[in-house]
Formats: structure tokens, C-alpha cells, sequence
């Protein structure tokens, strides 16, 4: 195997001085901060959904509540919506998801009528207390609002339909909020966190974050759903199963190997095989002699064979009082096959778990490297600039977290849990030689990374202070270069390679995991040099439709968009009116 960090000349060479350069000059602590996934507050909460709401509302021309509805239709996927619409047409669009078509609706929502007959309770009420929807269909105030009441209580308040028979029609959640709050002020407070909320919870873009205690916080996501991100509260999760980030694990190698120390299952089979539990006090029990007739510790005797509770006469041929028949099964076989299971499980996990100590006692070098560095920086010398040991420290954590995490990787990669019948067993162990290769020279330089920071160099001269430091940054772009290439032998050779099933990895960042930054402003929905504008034509209607797709997925505060923050009443007992217009928001 090539030693890579075996010595400066086969490491370091002039193709590597802007690696050095960067490792040198980054100065980010763990994880980078970048523009593709943001923190979504309680306070910043209204503002993430009128992005997206005012979008829609500036392309098709809808009133908010019907924007609302077709995005909770769509799970709040701008994308898809606006491919339905281009393929499908408007019609069809809102016919899917419960919309009146604009042209269709009859904004005289008032009853003239001195009185009018309700179709649900068939009694005549008059024309003040009758309240007419978007479709068309017309009842008395008091059977919407029990509609809408046992519709909430139900779970049901994003998407309340019309009590009409084989009507699809959305209510307008104006009516809903106006008609509940004057009976269950509380039921419309409760409606109104619902579709607030209905943006995270139905959204596969925006997840709430796994922290425990919940900090609050949501996190959105721009580009790809299957990434690893850190929240402001600090906690570091894999974004699509919201466990702990553990590429390059899929999240359905985790999750398994997640149960499986957890459950210890490979033990309790060799358990299962190996011993009977006791018919009396339920132990397992071991057999160690030639005889058929075993003793627990609590005193009972039973039958090996069938475990059955026995007497104590017996003889080498059978048990006083007790017949069980033939015993067939194939002990031995079993047996060994269990233990061949145990002990290729016992070396992932060991493995596994040595490294995740490691991660852990490093981590607690943080404090002490700040202490050397400071001891450093305070002595009469030339060299000043110490950011190369802490950012090196982090290469280290980040090497180390994929180190550990690739070893349940490759007990289900190269087993027969996942991939059995994919490749043939010559091409599983061509490559697995590779992969582990590759994993053993990126163990080896991750362990000599480890031992540089465990020396006491506070106490260094300024030579050897310059000898460590090249060596440090060395192993740094080392360790770098080897996590890229396992992760680009793990997408494209094995798991890219796979025809019968599918897994996907979070991609590797050589700055760490990206830490989500608040959300504070909105994106532009009008056209600008940075926005597309397509124009595609309305086969249904027969008109044209400009879109405006935005190319960039960041916040638009460089492009003159004012941004709109939710108006947060002093008192915690009132609900938010999502249909205040954004204007007011402005203003307020």
C-alpha cells in the first residue's frame, strides 16, 4: 500500500500550493456558512411562505388564499406547480387542486335573497346569515361553521373542501377564519397555525430541525434534499431521514445499522442458536456436555431437543417420562453460520466504534489547541499566523466522521443484507479490495494527523514550530484529497453502479457541514438580470403566460426587493391574519 505522508517530497509539490494556500487562509471553525440553506424562525416564518405565495399570486393572478391552496395542493413546490401549468394548462391546474378559475368566479359572494333555503339542514334562513363560496354553493352560516369546526378537529384545516355533493371546491379560509373565531376563538387560532405551519410540514424542501429540546427552528433547503446541514442551534443532522449526519452512509444503510447496534441482533442470534431458554425462569441455557438433559442454575431440568421441563431420571438414550421424537435439524450448520455472521459484524462495529471514540476525545482538543496557540502567539517570534492548527483540526474531525461512518457503509455494501443479487462475487471483491484500499491509506494519514496535535508543541522552537506546520498542512490536503476520492469511488463505482436499487449519499464538503444562516428577506418575483423569463402559451385557454424563473436560489436583497418580516403582536394570545396584504406588512 502507498504511504501517502510517508515524507514531504511524495506529498508535497507545486500543484498543491493553492491547496495550502486556502487550507492556510480559510478561517472558518467546523462547518461553512453558505447561501444554499437557510434557518427558518417563528419570526421569519410568514416571511418564507409570502415568498413563495407572492410568486404565485404575481404569475397567475390569484388572490392569496387561492395561491395557498394550490401551493398546500403542490406541497409547496413552486417548480412542479409551474410545470403542471406549462404542460397541463391553468384549467386543469386548479381543477387538480380544488381552484375556482378566476373567470369562473362570481365575487358577489352576498345573498340578496330576504331569505334563503339551506340544502344541509333544510330550514329557511335568512339572506344575512348565508354564506356563498368561491363554487358557487350557498348555506346557512350555522352548518358551515359546524362543517368547519369538525374539520379542524379533524386535522383536516389546509385543505377544508365544500359540503356539496361531489364539489372539490377549496373553502376560502377568509369565511373559515371570520365564521369559527366569533364561536372557538381558539379552533381559528388553531386553523391559523395550521396553514402557517403547513409550509414546513408539507413542504420536502423545509424540515423541522431534530434538536432535542426542540430549538424551534425549521430548515430550507435550496438545491438537493439529500444534504447534511448544521441548524443555528448548533446541531449538525443529515436533512433527508433527520438523524445525525452519517454519510457517506445512505439513510437506509444507517438506519439498519442504526437498529442493529442498537438491538445487538447478530448477538442475540448467536444466543438464539447456541443456547434454550430455561422452561422455568425463561435464562438461556448452554449446553456443555453429551448429554441431552440439561439443568438450569434455578434447579429445572428439560429436554435439549425440545425444551421441555423434565424429571432427573434418565439414562444416555432417553429421559424418564418424556418423548419428544426425532431431531433433525442441522445444528452444526446452523451454528457455524451464525458465528461466521457474528464475528464479520463484530469486525464493522469495532471498527466503527474506535473511530467514533476517537472523534470524541479529539473533539475535546479544542479548548487545549486554543490554549497552545495562545501560548504561541504570545512568544517573540516570527511566524504569527496560527490558523493552520485550528483549521487542520477540523480537517481532522471532518476525516475522522467519514472514517468511521464508512465502515457500516462497507458491512452492507459487501454483504448480502442490501446488494445480493447486483454484482457477482468476483466483481464484490474486486471492489471491495479497492474501496478498502482506499480506506486504509485514508486511515493511515487520518491517525499520523492525530498524533501532530497530540505533541506538545507550545513548547517548540521556531524551527520545529515550521517543520510541524508543513507536515500539518501536508496531511491536511492529503486526508482532503483521500475523503474526495472514497466518496467519488463510493457514487460512481458502488453505489452509482447499482441497476436494481437506489441509494443516495450527502456529497462531501471539504469546508464541513454547511451551517444554515437566518432567513431575512425575500426573493424577487420580478424579472432582473439574474431571472429567466420564459413565455409559454395556455393550450386550454388559448392565451399567453409569462413565467419568470428565478436562475439563482439565494435571497434577493442585492436585487431591491424590500424585506417583509411577519408584525408580531405584543400579546401571545392572538392568531396571525395571513391575509393582511403585504403592503400593510410594509408599512408595519
Amino acid at each position: 500500500m502507498e504511504d501517502y505522508g510517508s515524507s514531504e517530497e511524495d506529498i508535497y509539490s507545486s500543484d498543491q500550493d493553492e491547496s495550502l494556500d486556502g487550507l492556510e487562509n480559510d478561517s472558518q471553525w467546523g462547518s461553512c456558512t453558505g447561501n444554499s440553506c437557510k434557518v427558518i424562525t417563528r419570526e421569519s416564518l410568514l416571511v418564507a411562505q409570502r415568498e413563495d405565495l407572492r410568486r404565485v399570486m404575481d404569475l397567475l393572478s390569484l388572490r392569496e388564499h387561492h395561491a395557498r391552496t394550490l401551493l398546500i395542493h403542490y406541497r409547496w413546490d413552486v417548480e412542479r406547480l409551474l410545470a403542471v401549468l406549462v404542460e397541463k394548462g391553468k384549467t386543469c391546474l386548479f381543477a387538480e387542486a380544488g381552484v375556482p378559475v378566476p373567470e369562473e368566479v362570481d365575487f358577489g359572494l352576498s345573498v340578496s335573497s330576504a331569505t334563503v333555503m339551506c340544502d344541509i339542514c333544510i330550514e329557511e334562513v335568512a339572506g344575512s346569515d348565508v354564506t356563498k363560496m368561491d363554487c358557487g354553493h350557498c348555506f346557512c352560516n350555522d352548518c358551515w361553521t359546524e362543517h368547519f369546526i369538525v374539520k379542524i378537529k379533524e386535522g383536516q384545516s389546509k385543505r377544508i373542501r365544500c359540503m356539496a355533493h361531489k364539489c372539490f371546491a377549496i373553502c376560502d379560509e377568509g369565511v373559515i377564519r371570520k365564521l369559527v373565531s366569533k364561536r372557538h376563538p381558539d379552533l381559528a387560532e388553531k386553523f391559523d397555525r395550521f396553514l402557517l405551519e403547513s409550509y414546513i410540514e408539507d413542504n420536502k424542501m423545509v424540515k423541522w430541525c431534530p434538536s432535542i429540546p426542540h430549538c424551534g427552528n425549521a430548515i430550507r433547503v435550496e438545491t438537493d434534499e439529500f444534504c447534511e446541514v448544521e441548524c443555528s442551534c448548533g446541531l449538525q443532522f443529515c436533512f433527508s431521514c433527520l438523524s445525525e449526519a452519517h454519510s457517506p452512509c445512505s439513510c437506509w444503510m444507517w438506519e439498519l445499522w442504526a437498529k442493529k447496534c442498537r438491538d445487538e441482533s447478530e448477538t442475540v442470534n448467536w444466543i438464539t442458536v447456541h443456547t434454550k431458554p430455561c422452561p422455568k425462569c425463561h435464562k438461556p441455557v448452554e449446553k456443555n456436555g453429551g448429554c441431552n438433559l440439561v439443568s438450569c442454575i434455578c434447579g429445572q431440568a428439560f429436554c435439549w431437543l425440545c425444551g421441555g421441563a423434565t424429571g432427573r431420571d434418565h439414562t444416555w438414550s432417553s429421559i424418564a417420562g418424556h418423548s419428544c421424537g426425532r431431531y433433525k435439524e442441522d445444528q452444526e450448520k446452523k451454528s457455524e453460520r451464525a458465528k461466521r455472521d457474528l464475528y464479520r459484524y463484530m469486525h464493522y462495529h469495532n471498527r466503527y466504534k474506535a473511530h467514533t471514540d476517537s472523534f470524541t476525545q479529539e473533539s475535546r482538543l479544542r479548548e487545549t489547541i486554543k490554549e497552545k496557540v495562545a501560548i504561541l502567539e504570545s512568544k517573540d517570534s516570527r511566524l504569527r499566523d496560527f490558523s493552520w492548527v485550528t483549521n487542520g483540526l477540523y480537517r481532522l474531525f471532518r476525516s475522522r466522521r467519514a472514517l468511521s461512518f464508512s465502515y457500516p457503509f462497507a458491512f452492507y455494501m459487501f454483504g448480502d443484507d442490501l446488494f445480493k443479487d447486483e454484482m457477482t462475487k468476483e466483481e464484490k471483491e474486486i471492489k471491495q479490495h479497492l474501496f478498502e484500499d482506499q480506506q486504509q491509506q485514508l486511515e493511515a494519514n487520518v491517525e499520523k494527523l492525530s498524533k501532530a496535535f497530540e505533541e506538545p508543541f507550545d513548547d517548540y522552537e521556531e524551527a520545529q514550530i515550521m517543520e510541524m506546520r508543513m507536515q500539518v498542512l501536508n496531511l491536511s490536503v492529503v486526508t482532503d484529497t483521500l475523503c474526495k476520492k472514497m466518496y467519488e469511488c463510493i457514487e460512481t463505482d458502488l453505489l452509482g453502479a447499482l441497476q436494481f436499487s437506489s441509494h443516495n449519499i450527502a456529497p462531501y464538503q471539504s469546508k464541513g457541514i454547511e451551517r444554515a444562516t437566518e432567513l431575512n428577506g425575500g426573493r424577487s418575483t420580478k424579472a432582473n438580470n439574474n431571472n429567466t423569463c420564459q413565455k409559454t402559451h395556455d393550450q386550454t385557454n388559448g392565451g399567453s403566460i409569462e413565467l419568470v424563473l428565478s436562475s439563482g436560489s439565494g435571497t434577493s436583497d442585492e436585487s431591491g426587493c424590500s424585506s417583509r418580516k411577519r408584525a408580531r403582536e405584543d400579546s401571545g394570545g392572538g392568531f396571525f391574519d395571513l391575509n393582511l396584504p403585504a403592503d400593510l406588512i410594509d408599512r408595519n
